[in-house]
């Protein structure tokens, strides 16, 4: 099967990069210093902004501070963070110009959960620090498309959550979703319109038209 596209926004972790071992560690530590169940907060805190999960766990606490203490603890634990399969492969067949990253996580990050995954840095690139409203508010993906030059409906978003699914799909985009985070049945009903285990499902394919990208989806 062929999917036809102008651009493909992408997630960053558990899209290109599994950082999850990694941010488990940093927010069960974080769940247990304020006395919330690890497992629960690791969950909620997937696929957006760590400030929005402390705005909503902590109502009356210095948010900036313990956001800071949370991404401090993410910068300096990098132990695991690898690429995911075909993300390497899929980033370096497509042109630079035809794709960009948006994720929850700072611009800071960001970069350093990319350099560690050994990927690519962006051309393009939409972090916690461009926005007003992160993940599942579709802005981050409205950004993403509007800094390639090409409308939603024109690009493929790859999501593994379900916060970013309903993001992409609020944006107008198509949603291929993977299954490294959350089950199938959370991935449809969030509305993802392809699910496949992972990048190493696609193939980028030469188009007729010059205007258009081909992914070809090798198996789901």
């Amino acid at each position: 099967m062929k999917i036809y596209c102008r651009g493909v926004l992408f997630d960053l972790d558990g899209v290109l990069v599994d950082s999850t071992p990694a941010v488990a560690r940093v927010w069960t530590i974080w769940a247990n210093k304020h006395g919330f169940v690890p497992e629960e907060v690791v969950r909620q805190a997937h696929g957006r902004p760590s400030l929005t999960t402390i705005r909503e766990l902590l109502p009356h606490a210095n948010h900036d501070a313990e956001n800071r203490e949370v991404e401090r603890g993410e910068i300096e634990d990098v132990d695991g963070v690898i690429p995911l399969p075909g993300a390497l492969e899929l980033l370096q067949a497509l042109p630079q110009d035809r794709w960009a990253i948006a994720t929850s996580c700072t611009r800071r990050l960001a970069e350093v959960r990319i350099r560690a995954a050994g990927l690519p840095m962006p051309k393009h690139l939409i972090t916690s620090n461009d926005v007003r409203h992160g993940k599942p508010d579709p802005e981050p993906y409205l950004k993403a498309a509007k800094i390639l030059g090409f409308a939603p409906a024109d690009c493929v978003v790859m999501e593994d959550a379900p916060a970013g699914i309903r993001a992409g799909k609020a944006a107008g985009a198509r949603v291929f979703a993977l299954r490294t985070t959350a089950p199938d049945a959370e991935l449809t009903q969030s509305g993802a319109d392809w699910i496949a285990n992972d990048l190493a499902s696609l193939r980028l394919n030469s188009s007729n038209h010059q205007s258009q990208l081909a992914l070809i989806l090798i198996h789901p």
